[in-house]
Parts: structure tokens; C-alpha cells; sequence
């Protein structure tokens, strides 16, 4: 089958343009400038920008992805896919040996299925000081041999853990990662420059959830901040939801880091989609009110509410990002953290159709995934 969409706003890292593409057997064919030489479906001089690419998210629409029915995950997948995040890696808190080798294996199945694209260990490897909605009791000092057996189990869809660099054994379990293929990433840490420093010479790549559980900057001790901020081999995660972070310091991420090391990430959790009320975060009781989700005891930030077509057009309009630019950090640079970059993140000839059509307000309009409709352009 073929479908040329017309009428549109093309969105790329390089600009945007009116134009046209077509989509054949699930990939870009052709992307054109004017007019389509042919009859094709009017999206109405709307944006089309490539699917979102969210490679933190705990879950939604009441499952969460450690919980252990597929069916729930599924449904969390389907929400943030209706919101246009058409690749979703799963993210897991802190939780027992045996319950993360049982959420391993259970989540395999759905990468088998394509509809996830990989796992990652948000904890257990992570400090007590900064543990955030992790439970202090489940955390460990990281053990490469423990690592070792969670990747095996993962059937080689195990693509990230985060790690608090300064912990006994994090270097290790570190380089582990890395000569495993696996992205090593600094977050809920209380290190120290030096100790983050060394992180990334050990091969850590990502900075999980940028200022989020770890020290803020200081001007005599900068902390994991600056030194994940300064390296051009570590790439940034934001949560851009007006919570997390406020909107001058993401200015400030990301004018540094520039759009190639920024990538934005939802860290939703199983409320996303429903509303305000009570929910389970792990084994830690959470409480969303007015949207924010925290722990009922201790009311720290427990992961969010947020779709990242929200965080998209945050960008936009708190930020200041060009529009090409938050593609890029909401698509292409996830993208590339995840080896992905050259099937999807961009519109481009040869890549998935893995479309969102978007509004002048940069409201969702349509969905596409592998060239099927999610939901249809309205």
C-alpha cells in the first residue's frame, strides 16, 4: 500500500517546509517540497514531525511496567502512543533480585513484540541520599555479577541502567555495561565532581533526569551537574513538565548541551492519563494531586504525569526551542542514545513512518506508527 500525505508543514532537525511525503510498506519513500504531484490525503497545512522517542517512562494509563500484567503495560504503550510517543523504552524503579529478573523477562516479551524498545534498570545501583521514589530498603551496592544475570534474563533487550558512580562497585558494573552494549547512565547519585567524572571516563553516557536526585551546582563544588553538563559524550535527559525543573534551568541545559545532547523524557508513571488519586510507584505508595505525583510519606516527586507531547510543546513556548530543534531532542537525539537514528527520530527517506500531526497550537491531532494509523488526523 501506498499513502501520500499533502498539505503539510514538514518539521526536520534542517527546518520546516510545505510539502509532501509518501509512506509505502510502513517507510518513507519520498519527502517533497510544494505541492504532491499526485492525490494523496490534505492534512491541512498542519505540522507533521516524527513520532516522539521517550526513553524513560514508568508506565500509564494505570499500569506500570514492572507490574507483571502484560496487558496493563500494553495499555500504558497505547496511551503514550495516542499522545505520539511511537517508541517507548520501560523503565524500572528499585525493586528485589528476583522481582527485576521476573520484570526482565516479562518485558523481553513485549520487546519481542516490537512493542517496546528496550529496558531500563533505573535502579537498584543508585544512593540512599538520593533515592528520590525508589525504596531505600531495596537498594544495593551495584554488583556486576547481579547486572550480568539481569542482561542475560533480558534476552538482549536490557538497553540502560543508571548508576550513582560513586558507589562501591559502580565502575565496574559500569564498564560491564558498556562491553555488554548497554548505556550506562549517571543519576540518583550524590557524587561529587570527580567521582562523576570518573563515571564517564568508565563509559557512562546519559545523565538520568538532569538535576533530578543529585546535587545542585554550586560554584566551589560544582557536583554531577556541571561535569555531566560540560562533557560532549554524555547526552542529558530533561522533564519538561513544570515541575521537575524550572524552565530558566532547562534554558540553561540546553544551551549548553545544544539540541544534539538533549533528550527529553516524560518519567511518567502509571497515573498518566487518569487523574488525581492514589497509585503504587514500585513498592512505594504515591499520591497525584493537581497532576504532581509524591510519595504519601516524605512527598517527594515521584515520577510524573507527563505526555511528551506536552513536554514538545513546552519546549516550544517555555523554553524557546525552534521547532526543528524540539524535534530533534524530543525524536532524534533519543533516537540516537538507543542505536536507533538511522530507522526512526527523523522524516526522512528510508525511515519508519512513525508520524505525528500536530496543530498551529501543537495539539495532537493524528498518530502514526510503522505507517498505520493510531489515530487518524482529525
Amino acid at each position: 500500500m501506498s499513502l501520500t500525505l499533502a498539505d503539510a508543514r514538514i518539521v526536520t532537525p534542517a527546518g520546516v517546509h510545505e510539502g509532501w511525503l509518501t509512506i509505502e510498506d510502513g517507510r518513507i519513500t519520498h519527502v517533497g517540497h510544494g505541492s504532491a504531484p499526485g492525490p494523496g490525503l490534505s492534512v491541512g497545512g498542519k505540522h507533521v514531525v516524527p513520532g516522539f522517542v521517550d526513553i524513560h517512562n514508568h508506565g500509564g494509563a494505570g499500569g506500570s511496567f514492572p507490574a507483571g500484567e502484560l496487558d496493563r503495560a500494553r495499555d500504558a504503550v497505547a496511551l503514550h502512543r495516542r499522545h505520539g510517543t511511537t517508541t517507548t523504552m520501560a523503565s524500572l524503579v528499585t525493586e528485589t533480585p528476583d522481582n527485576l529478573l521476573r520484570a526482565a523477562s516479562a518485558l523481553a516479551e513485549l520487546c519481542d513484540e516490537g512493542l517496546l524498545a528496550g529496558i531500563h534498570f533505573e535502579g537498584p545501583y543508585i544512593s540512599r541520599a538520593r533515592c528520590g521514589a525508589h525504596d531505600p530498603e531495596l537498594l544495593r551496592e551495584p554488583s556486576p555479577q547481579e547486572f550480568a544475570e539481569l542482561v542475560k534474563t533480558g534476552r538482549g533487550h536490557v538497553r540502560m541502567v543508571t548508576i550513582a558512580p560513586e558507589l562501591p562497585g559502580a565502575l565496574d558494573t559500569i564498564r560491564l555495561a558498556v562491553s555488554e552494549g548497554v548505556i550506562a547512565a549517571v543519576g540518583h547519585s550524590d557524587a561529587g565532581y570527580d567521582q562523576a567524572i570518573a563515571g564517564i571516563e568508565a563509559g557512562a553516557s546519559v545523565a538520568t533526569h538532569l538535576y533530578n536526585a543529585m546535587p545542585p551546582l554550586g560554584h566551589r563544588a560544582p557536583g554531577p551537574i556541571a561535569a555531566l553538563l560540560d562533557d560532549e559524550r554524555v547526552t542529558i535527559e530533561l522533564i519538561n513538565d513544570g515541575v521537575h525543573v524550572h524552565p530558566a534551568m532547562l534554558r540553561l541545559a540546553y544551551e549548553v548541551a545544544g539540541p544534539g545532547r538533549t533528550a527529553l523524557i516524560t518519567d511518567a508513571m502509571s497515573a498518566t492519563g487518569l487523574g488525581d488519586g492514589d497509585y503504587v510507584l514500585g513498592s512505594m505508595a504515591v499520591r497525584v494531586d493537581g497532576g504532581v505525583a509524591r510519595l504519601v510519606e516524605g512527598g517527594s516527586i515521584a515520577g510524573s504525569t507527563l505526555t511528551m507531547d506536552v513536554a514538545f510543546r513546552r519546549s516550544v513556548r517555555e523554553v524557546g526551542m525552534s521547532l526543528p530543534d524540539a524535534v530533534q531532542v524530543a525524536s532524534l537525539t533519543p533516537a540516537r542514545v538507543l542505536g536507533l537514528a538511522d530507522r526512526i527520530g527523523s522524516i526522512a527517506v528510508g525511515k519508519a513512518a512513525d508520524l505525528v500531526v500536530m496543530s498551529d497550537a501543537l495539539e495532537v491531532t493524528g498518530v502514526m506508527k510503522d505507517g498505520v494509523w493510531v489515530t487518524e488526523p482529525g
